[in-house]
């Protein structure tokens, strides 16, 4: 009978792997047996030459690519199949070179690969670059030759040789890393293999690198085949022999006459049940006898119902079910809107009284707070705080039980009032400053920042065009576009704005082109540059923003910062001597990797201010810790605050940082050396405009006057002075009405810088 060959597996654990090693290592052995039939078991290394985390990320995807692309191609053998697939990783190493750092000696890179596939009794084996394998039959060993051994991945002329040849019993087969046989030999290898298990192989040469002092690659698989007999063993036969010398002789009782009486008693019971059996027979038949005496009725004709017939005797009663279903729960239905549906004609009468006695708690808690001559929310906060909470509390209550929500009005009104007035709601009132793009071709706002000579610049995504909006005349000049035809190239499509120092546009295109327009005179004309970024070509296409920082003033120099999610940092350049570009590689401004794929919004004043997720963070010196944004305290009335937008007129530390709820369609205060909330700004009797803001700026007020903001919707820009105006509401008409909800703030509605 046939032997079958079973792989005896010797690996390192995770665990026990050098802390600095970047190798990977794969073992695929399918539970699916077609899959074993036809591709067999995958043992594969995937060794680096340099140790860091970079090159551990491209030994785990060329491991990865090539497991993939080895079990789903089904078009050749395998020994073609493992070229495609070594092909393959060397592309994508290839793709991903410059992010990953695999240079190399400049042609051939630092990755390589030992991979073996066992099939049956067929072994193919391949090696490229730093990593080795060894065949050990009958106590000698064997190196499996690389022809390309210097050629590691990624390589521009790759040629991949796959070896195969047979493996029988007792033949063990070891993948390696260069580094491991530089410390041990191939001797301790040998050695090792032929005296012990694989998996105790291993384990004693890894032990024996790590004692040597070896760092860095330790990639190392050994198996072994041993033998699986498929045999079936059938049952001996046993010959049967008396257990006793009587054995199957008639038993015979030892008393005398007893046997004899027996049988006699046996008899006896015989007879009887003979005849009770005859005498059951005799009665039997006289039954018989008597029923064919009786009538009979004949035969009836068998009749055949058509299938047609059969169906429509069927739908006629579905019908008729379904009718008398609709009737009932029509019958029911009236009923109970007639006599006793709560809210057709009301709630229960328990319902509405304690609807009435929520409402009355809650018109008894404002009148505390509001009587003739009181005002608690100026007179006592607190007090009034919790009087006007309960008032709130009781009267959702009461809409609950089913008091109508004209009668809730006013009362609500007066809590939600001073509820704002506790919570420092400031309304404010808007002004359009331009509107944007036609009904043919609508825009699409990306962005606004306040640029060079303090005039707004937007970005229309929808245009692929920057704007600048005179300030005096309010009008949209075109300052950049795609396709427009500039000294040093052709403009791309914008992406992300920032202000350069006061006197540069900085633009950055789809394509990570840093383009610089200068402004050449009060009416929008300016010219525009290409501006060189040292590793601008490693972004990718999922930086998020970008901004500046003042470096020296006399000579208006600034540091560029740029979001950058896909390395888990926000990179700092610094400016050339002479302004033109930014030459030096890039600083990571970050002390410890974050996740920044959520970030909205990014605005630098000596600290760097980031809305990550909702949330506002500022780093220090590259770390988080230390500052927060306090909580509002209005959850009672509005959701938690999602903060997506930053701006600030002051300096760090001073003053308060603005930043946009896009949850609330509201923009918050909050002090910038401790986090406390100050204030909060909405549009008067909750007018239209601030919904969805996609780009905003705070001007500082003249002589510690309130602050202005500027901000921008899809296709409209606006300003607003943030000081309280009284809050009203569009009418039926359409001229405003008083809604009294709240009084104008008490003190200025912006910190003093």
């Amino acid at each position: 009978m046939a032997v079958r060959l079973q792989m005896k597996l010797g690996v390192i654990a995770e665990p026990d792997r050098v802390n600095d090693s970047p190798d990977t290592i794969v073992v695929v052995e399918p539970s699916v047996g077609s899959v074993a039939r036809s591709k067999g078991n995958l043992y594969l290394i995937v060794t680096s030459t340099i140790a860091s985390q970079r090159a551990q990320e491209a030994t785990q995807l060329a491991a990865e690519t090539i497991r993939s692309e080895f079990y789903y191609d089904e078009s050749a053998g395998i020994r073609v199949c493992l070229e495609k697939a070594l092909g393959a990783a060397n592309k994508r190493l290839l793709h991903q070179r410059d992010r990953l750092s695999l240079h190399g000696d400049g042609v051939n890179g630092p990755i390589g690969i030992g991979v073996a596939v066992v099939r049956g009794n067929e072994l193919y084996v391949g090696t490229i670059g730093p990593a080795e394998a060894y065949l050990i039959r009958q106590a000698r060993l064997s190196t499996l030759p690389d022809p390309h051994r210097e050629r590691g991945l990624p390589t521009n002329d790759l040629e991949p040789d796959v070896w195969r040849g047979e493996i029988s019993v007792g033949d063990s087969l070891v993948l390696v890393s260069p580094n491991v046989m530089a410390k041990l030999g191939p001797d301790e290898l040998k050695d090792a293999m032929v005296t012990l298990h694989p998996q105790p192989a291993m384990e004693h040469l890894h032990h024996r690198f790590v004692a040597a002092d070896g760092s860095s690659s330790d990639a190392m698989i050994a198996l072994e085949a041993t033998e699986v007999a498929a045999t079936h063993k059938s049952r001996t036969l046993v010959p049967v022999r008396p257990p006793e010398p009587l054995a199957g002789s008639p038993d015979r009782s030892p008393i005398p006459l007893a046997d004899s009486v027996g049988d006699g008693v046996a008899s006896v019971q015989a007879s009887a049940t003979r005849a009770r059996a005859a005498a059951g027979g005799v009665f039997d038949r006289l039954v018989l006898r008597l029923q064919d005496l009786l009538p009979r009725r004949r035969t009836a004709y068998r009749r055949v119902t058509p299938a047609a017939a059969k169906r429509e005797v069927q739908r006629r009663a579905a019908v008729a079910l379904l009718a008398f279903v609709m009737v009932a729960v029509g019958l029911g239905t009236a009923i109970w809107y007639a006599g006793g549906n709560p809210g057709a004609g009301g709630h229960d009468l328990a319902s509405l009284n304690a609807g009435q006695a929520a409402l009355k708690t809650a018109k008894d808690n404002i009148a505390q707070v509001f009587g003739p001559g009181v005002d608690l929310v100026e007179g006592n906060p607190s007090l009034a705080l919790d009087l006007l909470t309960a008032a709130y509390t009781s009267l959702q209550t009461a809409a609950t039980n089913g008091i109508a929500a004209a009668e809730l009005a006013p009362s609500l009104k007066q809590a939600v009032g001073g509820l704002d007035r506790l919570y420092k709601v400031v309304p404010v009132a808007a002004a359009k400053i331009v509107q944007i793009g036609t009904a043919q071709n609508p825009a699409d706002i990306g962005y606004l920042i306040l640029g060079p000579g303090s005039a707004p610049f937007i970005l229309d995504r929808a245009a692929k065009t920057v704007y600048r909006v005179d300030p005096a005349t309010h009008k949209a000049t075109r300052v950049y576009w795609l396709g427009n035809k500039v000294t040093g190239g052709t403009e791309g499509e914008p992406k992300l704005i920032a202000l350069g120092a006061t006197r540069d546009l900085l633009i950055v295109d789809v394509k990570n082109n840093l383009w610089r327009w200068r402004p050449s005179d009060n009416a929008g004309r300016g010219t525009t540059t290409k501006v060189k970024v040292s590793t601008s070509a490693s972004w990718g296409d999922d930086i998020l923003a970008i901004g500046t920082f003042l470096k020296n003033k006399s000579e208006g120099l600034y540091n560029l910062y740029v979001v950058d999610p896909s390395t888990q940092q926000i990179l700092a350049y610094a400016p050339a001597r002479d302004g033109n570009g930014f030459p030096a590689k890039d600083t990571k401004r970050l002390a410890v990797a974050r996740d920044l794929g959520k970030v909205g919004d990014m605005y630098i004043d000596g600290d760097i201010f980031i809305t990550d997720n909702g949330t506002i963070v500022r780093f220090v010196d590259g770390r988080a810790e230390g500052w927060q944004a306090k909580p509002i305290g209005d959850d009672l009335l509005r959701s938690t605050p999602a903060y997506r937008l930053l701006s600030s007129p002051t300096d760090k530390r001073v003053g308060a940082l603005y930043a946009y709820d896009s949850a609330n369609a509201r923009v918050v205060a909050i002090d910038k050396a401790k986090g406390d909330y100050i204030e909060q700004y909405r549009l008067s009797g909750d007018a239209p405009g601030m919904e969805d803001v996609r780009g905003m700026y705070v001007l500082a007020g003249a002589d510690g006057g309130p602050a202005t903001l500027i901000w921008a919707s899809k296709n409209t820009v606006f300003t607003s002075i943030l000081e309280a105006v009284p809050d009203v509401a569009p009418s039926a008409s359409g001229s405003p009405s008083p809604s009294g909800s709240a009084a104008p703030s008490k003190k200025p509605a912006s910190p003093k810088p």
